[in-house]
């Protein structure tokens, strides 16, 4: 699908080492995007995403979301590179894996878990998203127009035996995206929540023969590839407050249709 108004846009990807980020980020230079990817450390992975996307075109930083003033200094240090940031997409996160390497076979009880697991999570999932939202959301105001993208997981999940505190991070970014598009309304800045539609092929589960999700199945991580690009460009303009599911995401010529066929806002969380 083309799409012009992503030509030159500057979108800043967290968490785009690999996984899902590394997906979206790949997916929208290709598409004409100036991209700036942030991992928790500038390790091989994150140079290698560097490497796949022309130099003139590409910032790419250690930047640990959980820590607002590392969240500040990446989007000034994106800012003072490119001018300004379009897109932002909060994908940084942590996994179930502080908790227990056997999480998905063998549930911990939430009063087994280590506190510092607990609050490093949260810290990543929930109050990174904040952290970085909150440093580029007054540039955005003050040009009319920005989008936020929050990375979310399914519904299930987030009630899921063994899930806590993952589960209820991600209800409590969704909760938070519903918040923060009202509070924008108006603006230009849109905000809304893109999630895989079941368990991807990713870090935040363990490797071996169990790497499944709980319906048994395991998504490609490059399934967010097909709706980030109408997320981020132009045809989403004015679309704020929802919930896309990419595993439903339509194949028609008509991307504003597809995105209707993704869209699921929920029965949990009202609109």
């Amino acid at each position: 699908m083309s799409h012009p108004s992503l030509e030159d846009r500057v979108v800043l990807v967290t968490g785009a080492s690999r996984g899902l980020g590394r997906e979206m980020a790949l997916e929208l230079a290709a598409a004409g995007a100036r991209l700036v990817v942030t991992g928790s450390a500038m390790s091989d992975a994150l140079r290698d995403v560097e490497a796949q996307i022309a130099p003139d075109r590409v910032l790419a930083m250690a930047a640990d979301v959980a820590d607002p003033a590392a969240a500040r200094r990446a989007v000034a240090e994106a800012e003072a590179r490119f001018g300004r940031v379009d897109v932002l997409i909060n994908n940084a996160g942590r996994g179930m894996r502080l908790v227990s390497e056997t999480f998905n076979t063998r549930p911990t009880r939430f009063w087994e878990t280590d506190p510092q697991a607990w609050a490093d999570i949260v810290s990543a999932n929930l109050n990174g998203a904040f952290h970085m939202a909150r440093a580029v959301t007054p540039g955005m105001i003050d040009r009319g127009f920005g989008k936020i993208l929050n990375i979310s997981t399914s519904a299930q999940t987030m009630i899921r035996r063994g899930y806590a505190p993952y589960g209820p991070s991600k209800a409590g970014l969704e909760a938070a995206s519903r918040i923060w598009a009202q509070d924008l309304a108006g603006t230009g800045v849109d905000v809304n929540i893109y999630l895989p539609g079941g368990a991807a092929d990713t870090d935040l589960l363990p490797p071996g023969p169990e790497k499944k999700g709980a319906d048994g199945n395991l998504l490609s991580a490059d399934i967010m590839r097909r709706g980030v690009l109408w997320l981020c460009s132009d045809l989403s303009n004015g679309t704020t407050g929802g919930r896309f599911i990419a595993r439903y995401w339509g194949d028609t010529a008509d991307e504003t249709e597809n995105s209707l066929a993704a869209r699921d806002d929920g029965v949990l969380w009202p609109v």
